[in-house]
């Protein structure tokens, strides 16, 4: 048996999930499925909320897990950053709900930090705790009009943020060399080649390929097949890599990604606490190197940065800061759903939780 106090705060952490996905439920215009937290539960006990404590929620998303914190400790500071528009809409609406001044909302990316909290005179090493819930939220996902997924016909945007060009755009003038390098880089698909050869040749006979049912077609026409079994063995579209690679790449996924871990290593303090969950393996990859302290130094996209603009944010004093060993990992083992969680929430199936606290 557990534990007076331990019993309680899972019972009461239990509660808040239900309470979150029950607001979520109720304050969805659309009947689209509510945003649960993924291992939401494990997320707040390793961050070790507590009276007075300053965290960073690094993808506000709908604020599940910024509520979580505050349910833990009323009184917690939180700023809400967040790429998404939409997610900085609904972290200015927690903040009206604590008008003192607890929830600083922050619109950016994660290589925006800096700025942002130079703005507000934050230093390095004033937060306790730091979370990461990478990937796609389920709002973007939800939201057919964002061209995130195939399941509903709509225009090809897969924008996190408004700053750079949409899906559409990419695949009217990309090179057919440079989409199958996406698609096998950031998709692992082994079709990379004749995927991004009927995309081309399609755009070359019919016009620009704009929507997500056309590029789904089209992934489905090139390989004659519809469905594939994916590692676990379930049954997956064949285009999901495609989307997925098209999304990494468009939203600069990696270096944002890279360029975060080192970020929460300069801002967190000593005995702070980070969470991150991930849902693939190239999200996890850079997360685990990073805690291991192999530095991933210079990783940009593998493919010409014309077709999206972005710029090398990397701060050369912050990298050549972190040859001294920085994390202790707080579980033996990578944290994934549990069963009743998968059941509840498919999404969850891929999530990986790891947790640190920073030493040095």
């Amino acid at each position: 048996m557990l534990p007076r106090n331990k019993l309680f705060k899972r019972t009461n952490l239990s509660a808040i999930r239900n309470i979150l996905q029950y607001t979520n439920a109720a304050t969805t215009e659309t009947r689209s499925p509510a945003h649960i937290p993924v291992l939401f539960e494990e997320t707040i006990n390793f961050l070790n909320a507590g009276p007075s404590k300053v965290f960073i929620d690094m993808t506000f998303g709908a604020g599940g897990h910024s509520r979580g914190i505050l349910q833990k400790a009323p009184d917690a500071t939180i700023y809400a950053l967040d790429r998404d528009p939409i997610a900085h809409d609904h972290s200015k609406q927690l903040a009206a709900e604590y008008p003192d001044g607890q929830i600083i909302p922050l619109l950016g990316k994660f290589s925006d930090l800096p700025q942002l909290l130079k703005e507000r005179n934050i230093k390095q090493g004033t937060f306790d705790g730091i979370v990461f819930d990478l990937g796609v939220s389920s709002m973007q996902f939800d939201e057919s009009e964002r061209g995130f997924s195939y399941s509903k016909n709509a225009f090809l945007d897969m924008r996190m943020g408004h700053e750079q060009i949409t899906a559409a755009e990419l695949l009217a003038k990309i090179d057919e060399p440079d989409l199958a390098k996406i698609l096998r880089v950031y998709g692992g698909e082994k079709a990379a080649k004749r995927i991004a050869r009927t995309i081309v040749e399609s755009r070359s006979a019919f016009g620009k390929t704009e929507t997500t049912q056309q590029l789904a077609e089209l992934v489905a026409s090139s390989v004659s097949q519809t469905y594939r079994l994916n590692k676990l063995q379930r049954r997956s579209h064949i285009a999901t890599q495609t989307f997925q690679a098209i999304r990494i790449f468009l939203n600069n996924e990696l270096n944002e990604i890279n360029y975060g871990m080192i970020l929460a290593q300069r801002y967190l303090k000593k005995g702070g606490r980070l969470v991150i969950i991930t849902f693939h393996s190239l999200e996890d990859t850079i997360v685990k190197r990073h805690i291991n302290g192999n530095i991933i130094e210079g990783m940009a996209n593998p493919v010409p940065l014309k077709y999206s603009g972005h710029d090398l944010i990397h701060d050369q004093d912050v990298m050549e800061s972190l040859a001294e060993k920085t994390w202790r990992q707080l579980h033996k083992r990578v944290i994934v759903s549990s069963e009743k969680e998968i059941a509840e929430n498919a999404r969850s199936r891929s999530a990986k939780l790891r947790a640190v606290e920073k030493v040095n």
